[in-house]
């Protein structure tokens, strides 16, 4: 492990002092922790593009997230950064994520604009581990480590203490760890290449769409067709995209070690004090990365035959929130009980934002039955 990877003994613990385990340093007990919350194992039934009604056979939330914790560990080791703290951060990244992907998560953000807050899922996934997930008889939440709890604020983002003064104690004026750094960047290219792989299957896409308007997939794939001229189209197409996401991890893991390497830090401080974060992509492979992701939302996230599955799951979430609002009292008992106590309709944000996509298309069609039809 090198000098400037965050060391279990030297960080700066718990909320709340427990005992070192006998076997399992820090980080690994949070790994473990975050995967045995329900939260994590809610991720199985959350969409990630697209919905279980379309297939079984895509990504959901749960298995994309097993794909960024393999590549964030794949890139830790490379750098010689603690794998431990990458495993658990990369499975936290996504327990705050509400129900039908980025559609669920939009809405939820402008229903609560309308109430003068915000929607944003690494806060959420806070207060799931700080308070939500209850465990253990000791202490609310999961009682994390700070590392992990700091990484899951600030692995994709910065916040100012001026518009966040409750998270003050996450160092906001300073750069995450590489270890929390390096996450937004295994995430970004588990979900490039892995949503144009379901936009194969699904037959969204194409392969002369592929080629023609994705020059590195086209670098990629002459190659390919070359040395295997009679396999089919599709393993064609899987033997490209493996040797981009291994351009990507490659390129990513190698730059952002010679970043690292060539200002000479010898400590996790250095990391934090430098004026802008070190894991990044080379500047020839970012012009890729932005096109791969314009191109997904053109021709994949913003394709009319998810339009309307998108617009049923974040209507059916409106009309639950609004249902609750005109009266807190229908909410389960521990949830209205803080609704006395709390505004009524972040409790409700937080009610609706853990639920999984059948459970909400269930609830939705026993309590609304003449709104929204169910997308799930």
């Amino acid at each position: 492990m090198r000098e400037f990877a965050c060391k279990p003994e030297q960080g700066r613990g718990r909320r709340y002092a427990e005992p070192p385990h006998p076997y399992r340093n820090a980080y690994q007990r949070d790994r473990d922790r975050v995967v045995h919350s329900r939260a994590f194992r809610r991720l199985e039934n959350k969409t990630q593009v697209f919905t279980a009604r379309y297939s079984d056979h895509f990504r959901n939330r749960l298995t994309h997230t097993i794909e960024v914790s393999q590549i964030a560990r794949t890139v830790a080791g490379f750098m010689g950064l603690n794998e431990d703290l990458v495993e658990a951060l990369a499975l936290a990244h996504d327990i705050g994520h509400p129900p039908f992907g980025h559609a669920g998560e939009k809405r939820l953000d402008q229903i609560m604009q309308t109430h003068g807050e915000r929607f944003d899922h690494n806060l959420h996934a806070l207060r799931i581990v700080e308070s939500f997930e209850q465990r253990y008889a000791d202490f609310p939440g999961l009682n994390l480590t700070f590392e992990v709890r700091e990484g899951i604020v600030k692995h994709s983002r910065d916040y100012t203490a001026e518009q966040h003064p409750e998270l003050a104690e996450y160092f906001l004026d300073r750069r995450p760890p590489l270890e929390a750094q390096l996450i937004d960047l295994a995430d970004e290219i588990a979900y490039n290449t892995a949503d144009l792989d379901d936009g194969m299957e699904a037959k969204l896409l194409s392969l002369e769409s592929l080629r023609q308007e994705l020059p590195l997939f086209e670098e990629f794939f002459r190659p390919v067709e070359r040395k295997y001229p009679s396999a089919l189209p599709k393993l064609q197409f899987n033997e490209a995209l493996k040797a981009i996401l291994n351009y990507f991890v490659t390129d990513l893991m190698e730059h952002s070690l010679a970043a690292v390497e060539k200002l000479g830090f010898a400590s996790v401080e250095q990391v934090r004090g430098h004026s802008a974060r070190l894991i990044a992509f080379s500047p020839a492979v970012q012009p890729h990365t932005r096109h791969w992701r314009a191109y997904l939302y053109k021709n994949l996230y913003d394709h009319p035959a998810l339009a309307s599955e998108k617009e049923q799951g974040a209507a059916m979430i409106e009309e639950l929130f609004h249902y609750y609002m005109d009266d807190p009292e229908r909410l389960p008992k521990t949830y209205s009980e803080q609704a006395r106590r709390a505004p009524p309709h972040r409790v409700i944000c937080d009610y609706i934002a853990g639920m999984t996509d059948p459970y909400i298309g269930k609830l939705h069609q026993e309590l609304l039955p003449g709104g929204t039809s169910p997308a799930t």
